[in-house]
């Protein structure tokens, strides 16, 4: 039998039995309450949008099947429709409910009809990346309502229904947007797609480390801020690390479309899992320089060709997996183009050589996989660009025998010009030929260990 939480105090007082459907309000989520309701064996669904009573009839359950709602004051009550299953409008002994709630996907599909008029200038700046020269400042102009946070607890139908809206995002052409930093503003205009940049040259050169710029869209009716943050490496960082995403941080299967994009609808930032022992490599890389004398952060950069519309998936899973944050580099696509990541190797070599302009006096270490054109595009990088790559790190997951042997050639190709690729079954595996090359502390393979021991596959 499902039940509906309707106040922060029948959340609290709420007992039923163990395999009950439990329905509440995003904002009633609050994790204690919901990991007492998990512990005593009930199955919690989250509610993006609210509902009365009345309306309670349209959430999913068994033909025929009763739901019980919190008992609201009188004044409130309305019938259910007919066609509907009964709904009980007496609370069982005990149960006093919860404050608002909201429905499911029937709530997002009447919000798609009622609830343009809802929707607001979204100014969404991405993590940018410059030096004392300049900074670069990459953002888009959204008209959209705020997306929810996702939780653990989320459905497979929440995470799908939450990246629909990221991807069905309407964006905004020709916005004037503002940039100010240390005193001084720069004014833009958003493109055809909503994207804005700005390549800004400050007056005095910024400090090292996470550098913030207001943002504002100054013709909007309503204020409208943001604030971009934008990483100036250290002049004592030893290196930089250039690290592919799917594949490489995290199980997609890019190679086959379709079960990525289920991959994706079905999961969100907190049940997503890094590979076994990436958190902790990836760490002792960032921070190699805390454990050899002291020093800045190495800088990390991810280089993925998943569209800009996973952001703000992107970075919630670099900090809820415990992996350093850095300037993300993605693609422009639209929801169509979603699975025709045609000019793959295109855009991530066009992204790499900038930032290793932008960083002529660093050398890099670049991380990618076998299951698409990762180790190609390395293996160009370094013809283009030679002394400036230190070595390759490529996670081998592509058991095919011609995959493997064009790894063999690359591996003699790029030994030729003096850097090292580097085919690895796991993170340990890499992890120990940086500690034998000196880019990570010995003392870290411990932790890369721990991680490969503790983790969960992706």
């Amino acid at each position: 039998m499902p039940y509906l939480i309707l106040t922060r105090a029948g959340l609290d007082a709420f007992t039923a039995p163990a395999g009950a459907t439990v329905y509440l309000h995003r904002t009633l989520a609050d994790n204690r309450g919901i990991e007492r309701l998990h512990a005593a064996g009930m199955r919690v669904e989250l509610l993006d949008d609210a509902v009365s009573p009345g309306q309670a009839a349209a959430l999913p359950r068994a033909p025929g099947e009763i739901l019980w709602i919190e008992a609201p004051p009188a004044s409130t009550l309305t019938a259910a429709a007919s066609s509907q299953p009964p709904v009980s409008m007496a609370a069982p002994p005990r149960r006093r409910f919860a404050d608002t709630v909201g429905m499911l996907a029937g709530a997002a599909r009447r919000a798609a009809s009622h609830g343009l008029s809802r929707r607001q200038l979204m100014l969404l700046p991405y993590l940018g990346y410059g030096s004392a020269g300049g900074l670069a400042v990459r953002g888009r102009v959204l008209q959209e309502r705020a997306f929810s946070p996702q939780l653990a607890a989320d459905s497979g139908w929440r995470n799908l229904a939450a990246l629909y809206r990221r991807l069905e995002s309407d964006e905004v052409a020709g916005e004037a947007v503002s940039a100010t930093f240390d005193g001084q503003t720069w004014l833009t205009r958003t493109d055809s797609g909503g994207y804005f940049q700005f390549d800004l040259t400050p007056a005095r050169a910024p400090a090292p480390g996470w550098i913030e710029v207001a943002l504002a869209l100054p013709d909007a009716p309503e204020p409208v801020e943001a604030t971009a943050r934008v990483l100036v490496p250290d002049a004592g960082a030893r290196f930089g690390i250039i690290s592919d995403i799917d594949d490489t941080v995290l199980w997609t299967n890019v190679t086959n479309k379709l079960n990525m994009a289920l991959m994706l609808a079905r999961s969100n930032p907190h049940t997503r899992k890094p590979f076994k022992g990436v958190a902790a490599f990836y760490r002792a890389l960032h921070g190699a320089a805390d454990h050899q004398g002291g020093g800045a952060a190495n800088p990390l950069f991810y280089v993925s060709s998943s569209p800009w519309h996973l952001f703000g998936h992107l970075v919630e899973f670099l900090q809820v997996q415990g992996l350093p944050l850095g300037p993300l580099l993605l693609r422009e696509l639209g929801l169509k183009q979603l699975l025709q990541l045609n000019q793959h190797g295109n855009h991530k070599l066009g992204k790499i050589e900038h930032i290793l302009r932008t960083y002529p006096q660093l050398r890099f270490v670049l991380i990618g996989d076998s299951g698409e054109q990762d180790p190609e595009i390395y293996a160009e990088v370094v013809r283009r660009h030679p002394g400036q790559v230190r070595v390759i790190y490529i996670r081998n997951v592509n058991p095919d025998p011609a995959r493997i042997a064009a790894l063999d050639r690359l591996v003699a190709q790029v030994a030729a010009s003096g850097v090292q690729l580097v085919v690895a079954a796991d993170s340990e595996a890499a992890a120990m030929h940086a500690a034998a090359e000196g880019l990570i502390d010995v003392a870290r393979l411990a932790e890369v260990r721990a991680d490969l021991k503790a983790g969960t596959p992706a």
